[in-house]
């Protein structure tokens, strides 16, 4: 797949990069030829068009320049991963979460507050004497 993505960003053969990027549109966008809530065709579609997409976009592409891209994928595939990217990118959640933890409990605490106040509960007895 990399080396298809690869192919796509080459200058050479503009149909083909064409070709792959409409491929990598319609798997991506929500609006699909059959719109997937109908039961099994919905899906069909997706399942049929896009691999077909794929490899018609690979045909497409000369051997030797996609052998040419595959080495570059091998290449790029064995460069090192980063850990402290991935390390800021799990503190990051942690934050995330703990800052949507700390506004739901805030917002409870405030409809709390709002139940117990004199004001609502002056407001609960007169609905409920005029009942």
């Amino acid at each position: 797949m990399r080396s298809t993505w690869l192919r796509a960003m080459s200058e050479r053969h503009g149909y083909a990069k064409a070709l792959a990027f409409i491929v990598a549109a319609y798997a991506l966008s929500p609006i699909d030829l059959i719109p997937d809530f109908i039961p099994v065709i919905g899906y069909l579609d997706d399942l049929i068009l896009v691999p077909l997409g794929i490899f018609l976009a690979i045909r497409m592409i000369p051997p030797h320049i996609m052998a040419e891209c595959r080495q570059k994928a091998t290449i790029a595939g064995a460069r090192p991963t980063s850990r402290g990217a991935a390390f800021i990118v799990v503190v990051l959640w942690i934050v995330t979460a703990a800052i949507a933890l700390w506004f739901i409990l805030s917002l409870q605490r405030i409809y709390e507050n709002a139940e117990l106040s004199p004001r609502a509960n002056s407001q609960k007895n007169c609905v409920s004497s005029s009942v």
